[in-house]
């Protein structure tokens, strides 16, 4: 499990209501993990040639989720945006996150 501030908590939410059209969704769970692979790849000169069709494709899906949902990407008004997507992916796929209420209690 992993444990979200009050602050991040709400970068999650906004995240989750600028993600709301099913096919927006399905390119962003393609997408995400496509840039996340092409990461440590690109760090070698042997990974690098599919690296880089890795981090364009995977952005591409992005960029066209986006268009579904007619809403800019997230990132554009909020840099962590881009690590929010990567907690927004990871609790697709199962990973429990501990949402921390205004309050400080944990919801």
């Amino acid at each position: 499990m992993l444990r979200l501030n009050h602050e991040w908590t709400q970068l999650l939410h906004k995240y989750k209501a600028d993600h709301q059209d099913p096919r927006n969704q399905a390119c962003h769970k393609i997408g995400i993990p496509m840039i996340l692979a092409s990461l440590p790849l690109g760090a070698s000169i042997l990974g690098l040639p599919l690296a880089v069709p890795l981090f364009t494709v995977g952005w591409t899906f992005q960029f066209a989720g986006h268009v579904f949902e007619g809403k800019k990407p997230s990132f554009v008004d909020d840099k962590r945006s881009l690590v929010i997507g990567v907690l927004w992916w990871l609790e697709k796929t199962g990973l429990k996150l501990h949402e921390e209420a205004r309050d400080g209690v944990a919801s």
